[in-house]
């Protein structure tokens, strides 16, 4: 079971990595540089941020630290290496509205890979929800199509998917801590986009954008995100992070007044809708939502 005190933390944790995490359309639009320059450079000072941390935390004991994550570790860092890569990509090639309406749907996502993993079967509710969920995101999708932005709703879709296995693997872990997969993540990020980046850093207002993109959005997200979620459920720790359905759009519409479709709105309340049903009906209270391994 989880103690109060670990699930309050969890929840808060896992809440202010959402909000760094919604600052990524607003970073994306106001840094003019192509996408995988700006991977490059996140991946190089979120990694910085990280391993400093770690080492700050682990002191002599931070090269142990890497070699115990494991092959549950690599796979972890994998997938949030991919899923930044479809992450970043999506939002130059669609809306911020459409990538965080799809990325709404990682809670149950994530209920159904912690389904095929543990063998944790989820309430009717919740798959209900799930059938809600996808309507939204067909919604989307479908209006993208037409928009020409169905490459960058696809993006958003495989990032969900590779977050929500990330989120699973993380919580399936909770015994060791995957911060420094976390930190391998972001510098085989800028590893792996390199040969397509300028990997020299702008001399001019950007290169502090990248900057703060890098620790404050990314790095300080990873951080929290990681931290939280092995106090808490992968499914709830995937609904709290649906701060960001309405936090994303908004930075993007005060800073550059990019208003959502009146699709994006329809698919983004059927979600939501979704996500407060499956929260509001369920009869398992809070506490044994949290306690509940995946």
């Amino acid at each position: 079971m989880v103690d109060d005190r670990s699930l309050r933390l969890g929840v808060l944790l896992t809440a202010a990595s959402a909000v760094a995490y919604s600052t990524a359309g607003f970073f994306t639009r106001l840094i003019p540089l192509d996408a995988w320059t700006i991977l490059f450079w996140r991946g190089v000072f979120g990694g910085l941020l990280l391993a400093a941390w770690i080492v700050w935390q682990e002191r002599r004991a931070t090269v142990e630290a890497f070699r115990t994550i494991g092959a549950l570790g690599l796979a972890c860092a994998a997938c949030s290496t991919l899923a930044t890569i479809c992450f970043i990509n999506a939002l130059q090639r669609t809306s911020v509205a459409d990538v965080t309406v799809i990325f709404a749907t990682a809670p149950f996502a994530t209920a159904a890979l912690a389904w095929l993993w543990t063998g944790e079967r989820q309430a009717r509710g919740t798959l209900l929800a799930s059938l809600v969920a996808l309507l939204g995101v067909a919604l989307t999708v479908d209006a993208a199509r037409s928009q020409g932005r169905l490459l960058g709703d696809v993006l958003a879709l495989g990032m969900t998917l590779l977050m929500a296995t990330m989120m699973v693997i993380v919580r399936a872990s909770r015994s060791r801590s995957m911060l420094p997969a976390s930190c391998l993540s972001a510098f085989a990020l800028a590893v792996v986009v390199a040969p397509l980046a300028h990997t020299s850093l702008p001399g001019d207002i950007n290169a502090l954008y990248l900057v703060l993109f890098g620790t404050t959005q990314f790095g300080l997200g990873l951080l929290l995100l990681t931290t939280g979620t092995r106090l808490i459920s992968a499914t709830l720790s995937a609904l709290i992070n649906n701060l960001e359905v309405p936090l994303a759009p908004a930075w993007v519409w005060l800073a550059f007044g990019e208003t959502p479709s009146p699709a994006v709105w329809g698919g983004g309340a059927l979600i939501v809708a979704a996500i407060l049903g499956d929260l509001l009906l369920r009869r398992q209270p809070l506490r044994e939502r949290a306690a509940c391994p995946g």
